[in-house]
């Protein structure tokens, strides 16, 4: 939290800016869809799932069910699969990692270009105040 006493008295006033979880459902439909392109003729990935204790693969099927019942995924056609594992964040919790560097091997590479750095910083070149009001609403906002 701020300790700058106008940064305060703004937060509390539009305190209804920054929700404490991230909206439910999927982003609305755009007009360039994305979805991932298979080299030709590739062989999809046989790759072994991670070996977990039953406590981790609790914590896996727990965090799963939580984005399901959200709305920010659903069950998958695909024959392809990749492996999920369990990384330790700071405060002691677990974050859900998926392993997918064997898929990405085969995988056409995206036709829209991800902005460079440098350009989208010096677009913000000057700027004096920022919040995590856009990023929030961007995050999670890609239909794939």
């Amino acid at each position: 939290m701020p300790t700058h006493p106008i940064a305060k008295s703004l937060i509390q006033t539009f305190c209804h800016l920054f929700p404490e979880d991230i909206p439910t459902g999927l982003p609305h439909k755009r007009d360039i869809q994305h979805h991932i392109d298979l080299i030709p003729g590739s062989v999809l990935p046989n790759k072994l799932v991670y070996r977990m204790n039953p406590k981790e693969t609790m914590e896996i099927q727990r965090q799963v069910e939580e984005l399901m019942s959200k709305g920010l995924v659903c069950k998958s056609l695909s024959s392809c699969a990749v492996p999920a594992l369990l990384v330790p964040k700071n405060d002691d919790s677990q974050r859900m990692c998926v392993d997918s560097r064997a898929i990405n091997k085969i995988t056409i590479k995206y036709r829209y270009l991800v902005p460079r750095l440098e350009d989208m910083l010096d677009e913000v070149h000057g700027s004096k105040a920022f919040s995590k009001i856009d990023l929030r609403n961007g995050y999670y906002q890609i239909r794939i």
